[in-house]
């Protein structure tokens, strides 16, 4: 099969597509012919190699962490899902953009999502749910999303919307129109966030989630005022600094079928904002480690 593959750490011009063996499905798992993957952080943070202490990689890697395809190997013991069902999902750490990938977290895609979308829910929406379940209840609460017009940013504005939270999202001023257009509060970042938070929600927040590459941390456990009520998806260091929680995305097919029913129900769209051809991974991946927005690779 065609895949992209690194054979050394380094810049994305490491990156080549080339022939590589086909994995299979084994038990609990099923494999897809992909139609597309995303670009997240850890994909290019593990290619550059900034990740090899705690998450080595076998070299050559191919990267990836979630994609959309077509069922075309179901392994022992799964029931429910089919040879030719259109998914979307998670594989390994790093392996899924490549012409077969195997997935262990999975959901069909809902009516109304393209095959891109489908391609950036994956990751996005698993870290969201898991986040959302760490927070717990939030009917009739006020969530702060800093960072929320991005992937994961926007996944958790859609999770804690249909959990009847009112979320305040920071973003830059271009993106306060496709907030307002989510049901989600818009104010920018930096300086004086707090004041202006205060004035879009008096009675206070109750929570907040750190889903931007921001210095921010400090400023939404001085609104929040509860390190217990503070998550980050991001910054492993700030969480232990300051007595806060660090989330990651769990492998898990239940938080994939609940944003697989929230985008059934209208209620979360992925957004991409760039979409490659396998041949141009190294600059999809340029593209994605810029912050352009949500970079999707479609495969042959």
């Amino acid at each position: 099969m065609q895949a992209a593959r690194y054979h050394r750490y380094g810049d994305p011009d490491v990156l080549v597509v080339e022939d590589a063996p086909e994995p299979h499905a084994g038990p609990g798992s099923i494999r897809i012919k992909v139609l597309a993957t995303s670009v997240n952080p850890i994909d290019y943070l593990l290619r550059a190699g900034h990740l090899r202490d705690v998450l080595p990689v076998e070299l050559p890697a191919v990267p990836g962490r979630d994609a959309v395809g077509i069922v075309d190997e179901v392994g022992p013991a799964v029931e429910g899902t089919h040879v030719g069902d259109l998914v979307f999902g998670l594989g390994g750490i790093s392996d899924t953009t490549a012409q077969y990938a195997v997935l262990s977290a999975w959901s069909t895609v809902p009516p109304g999502w393209s095959t891109e979308q489908a391609a950036a829910a994956g990751l996005a929406s698993a870290t969201a749910g898991a986040v959302i379940a760490a927070l717990g209840d939030l009917g009739g609460r006020t969530l702060l999303v800093e960072g929320a017009s991005g992937a994961v940013g926007s996944a958790v504005a859609a999770f804690a919307k249909a959990a009847g939270a009112t979320v305040i999202g920071t973003a830059r001023q271009a993106h306060h129109a496709h907030l307002a257009g989510l049901g989600v509060q818009a104010t920018t970042y930096g300086p004086g966030l707090g004041e202006r938070v205060a004035a879009l929600a008096p009675a206070g927040v109750d929570a907040a989630v750190h889903a931007a590459p921001s210095a921010s941390l400090p400023d939404l456990l001085d609104i929040v005022g509860d390190p217990g009520r503070v998550i980050t998806v991001i910054d492993t260091e700030g969480a232990a600094r300051l007595g806060l929680r660090k989330v990651d995305a769990r492998n898990d097919s239940t938080l994939l079928r609940q944003a697989a029913d929230l985008g059934r129900r209208g209620l979360y769209t992925p957004r991409v904002e760039h979409v490659l051809p396998l041949a141009s991974v190294a600059e999809a991946h340029t593209l994605a480690q810029s912050g352009s927005g949500k970079v999707v690779v479609t495969l042959p």
